[in-house]
């Protein structure tokens, strides 16, 4: 069950960020995340409306708010990686350092899979690097700043995955109401001091609330996942998400499948083989 549930977090979680891509186009990347997000509440009250009956503590509401800074200092430190050029070096760095380290965490935590497991896990998160590689044949070397930059946003992205893991079964979906609590005022505040545009024109606002609702949706996937099966697994499989991401880019928008995402896809499909033989 755990596999299942952290296959579709990572599919909604590709979709998610391929949408969000999508909206960039036609606004800022601070609008596309303020305005998705603000849309996501939506689908959480549906999704508390549904288990009206947990019972979350004071610390699963905890993990939440600092999972939802996590993820609005990640997304600023992302973007900002990302704005300098070098995608071909920052977003591999920022999508490995995302699945290591909830690995490093699990492992830290007493959690041993099997040998089986750690070998899908092993080509899961070099698959993760191949899928996350640019096919722009513009090549921009990234400064030290921007690589610091890329490695920030990935340990953020990771500790999403561990924080989340720390909730209680009791919690239900609150946590994600916790997330959203912290997440949307962050990044709000730090477009409003740049001075960013928070305007989605009416073409763009479908995909935008699109990627926002398909995100909170990945968060509640993972969130259960976690309660089915070890950190270490559930995330690294979670962390495939780019793979649909690609996918979408090739079919949709007609983007060349270089060698690498190719490697990369067949290397993700091995991994899940891998860690789904091994989950007992």
């Amino acid at each position: 069950m755990a596999i299942l549930l952290a296959s579709f977090s990572a599919l909604f979680y590709g979709v998610a960020d391929y949408c969000g891509g999508r909206a960039t186009r036609h606004a800022t990347s601070a609008a596309v995340t303020v305005r998705g997000q603000l849309a996501s509440v939506v689908l959480i009250a549906i999704l508390l409306l549904a288990d009206w009956e947990a019972t979350p503590a004071a610390s699963d509401w905890g993990w939440g708010l600092l999972a939802g800074l996590a993820g609005g200092a990640g997304l600023l430190a992302f973007y900002r990686a990302m704005a300098s050029g070098a995608m071909t070096v920052t977003a591999p760095i920022s999508a490995v350092v995302g699945a290591v380290v909830p690995v490093v965490f699990g492992f830290a935590q007493g959690e041993r899979p099997g040998a089986l497991a750690t070998i899908g896990i092993a080509i899961a998160v070099a698959s993760v690097a191949l899928v996350s590689s640019s096919t722009s044949a513009r090549h921009v070397d990234a400064s030290w700043r921007m690589i610091l930059m890329a490695v920030a946003s990935g340990s953020c992205f990771g500790l999403i995955f561990v924080l989340l893991s720390h909730t209680s079964d009791d919690a239900g979906m609150w946590p994600l109401l916790g997330m959203r609590l912290s997440s949307i005022p962050t990044v709000l505040i730090v477009a409003l001091v740049a001075r960013k545009s928070l305007a989605v024109p009416r073409s763009a606002l479908a995909i935008t609330i699109a990627s926002g609702v398909l995100d909170t949706l990945s968060n509640g996937l993972y969130l259960l996942a976690t309660r089915h099966g070890m950190l270490i697994i559930v995330a690294v499989v979670t962390a495939l998400y780019p793979v649909s991401t690609v996918l979408l880019a090739t079919s949709l928008d007609e983007e060349r499948v270089s060698r690498s995402h190719l490697v990369g896809m067949v290397g993700a499909g091995v991994a899940l083989v891998l860690v789904s033989l091994a989950r007992d």
